[in-house]
């Protein structure tokens, strides 16, 4: 019971930050607009237009937190628990669709480079460092373990460098008149969003698509289940990750003599605590068969 209170209480901080995160890049969001329209800045513009994704982004990442938390029922049996898996999907996308956006308006503005007024991108920029610098820290104990929190503090990492890249260019416009410095930067903001996001993308789509986690070989935990005496062989495995906390396992498993119910569940005990503690593996389905006449491949398309 101790922990879940713990589970609960960790997830409603997240939600408070999360909260506050979305209010603090409204503000950035609109002061920008205002901002880059008034100085002629692309890359106050371009930034905006990140940080409106980041507010997006931000309200996917808060709806899922509190849908993850929704309890199961009879017609949704896992509940919403790949909420946030696909809110880390559909964020790490669009930090790559922003980025090719700023790329095309980036090239644009090469072509027909124009005067800004750099004191006002200069503020503003401040102003974004500040905010976004501490939505990051706010978001920052808990990205490591939770793939929606994570898309929403690249977003928010991404968004301060950004902000950082913006407000070198505006010095050197202001003190040096190097225009161009606007749309080169907007192309290396471009580039570090795609790169942020083609990773946490990936992850997402594995996840979603049921494939076997990175970190786990199915040939090794075959191996490793096989080794108990009673075992035959193992056949038609599955293994999933549903959620950032469950990864799932299911196999057939041939028994070398007709063994009574009472002492498979032993075995299954033994099954479970092995795979927990070698490969990670916290939800278990065995299919016990002995002189079952079936595919005994290891890996069959069901």
């Amino acid at each position: 019971m101790a922990h879940s209170h713990h589970h609960h209480n960790h997830k409603e901080t997240q939600g408070k930050n999360l909260l506050i995160s979305i209010f603090l890049n409204i503000l950035i969001t609109v002061t920008q607009v205002i901002g880059g329209f008034i100085s002629g800045s692309l890359s106050l513009l371009s930034d905006a237009l990140h940080n409106l994704s980041d507010v997006i982004s931000l309200v996917i990442s808060y709806t899922a937190s509190r849908l993850s938390r929704k309890k199961a029922s009879t017609n949704k049996t896992f509940g919403y628990k790949r909420a946030e898996i696909i809110a880390a999907f559909v964020n790490s996308a669009s930090l790559i669709v922003v980025a090719i956006i700023l790329i095309k308006e980036a090239v644009e503005r090469f072509m027909e480079p124009q005067i800004i007024g750099a004191r006002i991108v200069i503020w503003l920029s401040l102003l974004g460092i500040a905010a976004n610098g501490f939505s990051v820290l706010l978001l920052r104990s808990h990205s490591g373990s939770n793939m929606n929190l994570r898309s929403a503090y690249l977003h928010l990492l991404s968004d301060m460098m950004a902000s950082v890249a913006v407000l070198l260019g505006a010095v050197l416009m202001y003190f040096y008149e190097f225009y161009w410095i606007d749309p080169l930067l907007t192309v290396l903001i471009a580039l570090y969003l795609v790169y942020m996001g083609f990773d946490l993308l990936r992850s997402s789509t594995r996840v979603l698509m049921l494939f076997t986690p990175d970190s786990i070989k199915v040939q090794e935990i075959v191996e490793s289940i096989s080794a108990l005496k009673e075992i035959k062989n193992v056949h038609h495995v599955h293994i999933w990750q549903l959620n950032e906390d469950e990864v799932h396992l299911e196999a057939h498993i041939d028994f070398i003599r007709d063994i009574p119910l009472s002492e498979f569940d032993e075995i299954l005990n033994q099954i479970e605590e092995k795979v927990y503690h070698e490969f990670g593996i916290n939800h278990i389905n065995i299919q016990p068969e002995f002189g079952k006449c079936d595919n005994k491949q290891i890996i069959v398309q069901d």
